[in-house]
């Protein structure tokens, strides 16, 4: 069972203020979590709360003034072959299917690259797995699909390829960085069910990264929630929703839309 372990990490940035001074920015403030194969936990809090900081670093995209990101008991690599691996491990799905996929390029391009850069198809056997890997996130004909660009799909169907894209490497440890804020309200529920069958066929470990905490609450083990670098509250789905103690949470459960609350007060207005 994978175990993805985010230890008592801090980022801090460089900034130059309006005179010059040189100061230093907070983002992420003695943050720890575990993320582990086969559940899902959900990051949530309002833009600069620090939640994409931290799925850039669990990325090796950026890396963390102190802490430490560890990965079945060994620490994160920061460069060559071992770097490799650990990304082939770690994958992503971006929040923009329309900026993350190559107009130039086919959807079966996008696919193929990923099997063979890390070595889960050979030239005589990509296009099957390509085929394959359409049918896991449901796009079909797979054939058809793989001929196209970027621009002949819908936007859920592009998230889709994004999805399957990061699958291409199999990874243990998916991280969805807010993967339906840029998507239709009509399809979203797809993307996200998808998602979840995905985590439990697949055993991933997944990150879900969103503001929503409504969504956070129908497709997560456990939430936390992030205010201004820090971790101010975590637990069930329903401990955090139905009883936040940090008055940031608190705000955020009263925003969440309750389709129960709603019709409940439509029935009892006709009455």
């Amino acid at each position: 069972m994978s175990t993805l372990e985010f230890r008592n990490v801090v980022k801090d940035y460089r900034v130059r203020g309006g005179r010059g001074e040189k100061g230093r920015l907070r983002a992420v403030d003695d943050v720890s979590f575990t993320l582990e194969a086969g559940r899902t936990v959900a990051l949530v809090g309002e833009s600069g709360s620090g939640k994409s900081t931290i799925a850039k670093m669990l990325l090796q995209l950026e890396r963390p003034t102190s802490g430490s990101i560890v990965l079945d008991g060994a620490v994160a690599p920061r460069h060559g072959e071992a770097l490799r691996r650990y990304r082939s491990d770690v994958q992503m799905v971006f929040q923009d299917p329309f900026a993350s996929l190559n107009p130039f390029h086919s959807i079966g391009h996008h696919l193929a690259r990923p099997l063979l850069l890390h070595g889960k198809a050979t030239r005589s056997t990509v296009d099957e797995k390509v085929r394959d890997l359409l049918g896991r996130v449901q796009l079909g004909p797979a054939a058809d699909v793989a001929a196209r660009r970027p621009h002949e799909l819908s936007g859920g169907q592009r998230q889709r390829v994004a999805i399957a894209r990061a699958l291409a490497p199999e990874p243990r440890i998916l991280i969805a960085d807010e993967p339906v804020s840029m998507l239709d309200v009509s399809i979203r529920l797809g993307v996200l069910n998808l998602l979840a069958d995905l985590q439990r066929q697949e055993d991933l470990g997944v990150l879900y990264i969103t503001h929503d905490l409504a969504t956070a609450r129908h497709f997560s083990d456990e939430i936390l929630v992030m205010y201004k670098g820090q971790v101010v509250e975590r637990g069930t789905p329903d401990e955090v929703i139905l009883n936040p103690q940090h008055p940031y949470t608190q705000q955020l459960a009263e925003a969440a839309p309750d389709p129960e609350k709603r019709i409940a007060e439509r029935r009892a207005a006709r009455a």
